[in-house]
């Protein structure tokens, strides 16, 4: 197993600063998590710093992840108190409801008052969870920058959506360190951690291990392979041969087929797939 991912760049102190600064600004903190990782991409930093503020979970990208999961998943946020959402941002599934929500919570915080305050809130997660799709979403235009990569969003930006309600982005937020490491291998293989600083052959090896314990019938349906192997890196070796991944002298090309299998399960290729169950 892949042991020691580092990754931890200045920006990532400075934007940490930043949700803490203007925590006190907001009423409502949106956190976005990658349905296909649930756990892992939940910033344990982030839960430190929002404690009692009120937290919306959005499950994004429910339609790269296993239906069954998805529904399990936010019945678990919610039996924990928090108001949950299944979301597709890319292409706007849950935004009315979303929106719905949020115009609830701006009833009842100015229930009573006499002068009406607009609702104020702040989106946070990792990198690469869809958190600028969702803002353009929401602000019904292209107001930050959208990125298959971690890192697109730079510094925070005050936007208006609808019913004049003030939206905070931040930039994608990791910690220092993993306790565990298959956290750092689950944020690796959802591109949350920047692949230039990975060994890619090594990465795809431990996503395809992962997969033919869990997921193996995609596999074996999406790269045409007779049945899974017996170890992980025959399983490669033979996606190799059925794409015609091979460089002279009848030699696997293993950072060919380790690109293809990383991009293809990001994609939603090989299927729709959660590595982690409740």
């Amino acid at each position: 197993m892949i042991e020691h991912i580092n990754w931890y760049p200045g920006h990532m102190k400075k934007t940490k600063e930043l949700i803490q600064e203007n925590l006190k600004l907001v009423d409502v903190v949106i956190e976005v998590i990658d349905a296909r990782i649930p756990n892992s991409s939940r910033n344990p930093v982030i839960d430190e710093l929002v404690k009692n503020k009120q937290r919306i979970i959005i499950l994004n990208k429910t339609d790269l992840a296993d239906g069954r999961e998805n529904e399990k998943w936010a019945n678990h946020f919610k039996n924990k108190g928090s108001n949950v959402l299944n979301m597709n941002c890319m292409s706007g599934a849950g935004v009315t409801q979303l929106l719905s929500l949020l115009t609830t919570i701006q009833k009842a915080k100015n229930e009573g008052q006499i002068l009406k305050r607009t609702l104020r809130m702040m989106i946070v997660g990792v990198p690469n969870v869809g958190k600028s799709s969702l803002i353009n979403r929401l602000t019904g235009r292209k107001s930050t920058q959208v990125g298959d990569r971690p890192g697109v969003t730079k510094g925070k930006q005050w936007l208006t959506i609808q019913n004049d309600m003030q939206l905070l982005d931040t930039p994608g937020i990791l910690w220092p360190k993993f306790e565990d490491p298959n956290v750092g291998l689950n944020l690796a293989f959802c591109g949350s951690i920047k692949d230039e600083i990975m060994d890619l052959g090594d990465l795809a090896l431990e996503l395809i291990t992962v997969l033919q314990a869990n997921y193996g019938e995609l596999l074996v349906d999406r790269y045409k392979i007779d049945e899974i192997c017996e170890t992980p890196l025959e399983t490669m070796e033979a996606i190799a041969l059925k794409r015609g991944f091979i460089l002279s002298g009848k030699r696997i090309d293993y950072e060919r087929t380790a690109r293809a299998v990383l991009d293809e399960f990001r994609a939603g290729a090989i299927g729709r797939i959660t590595l982690e169950k409740v």
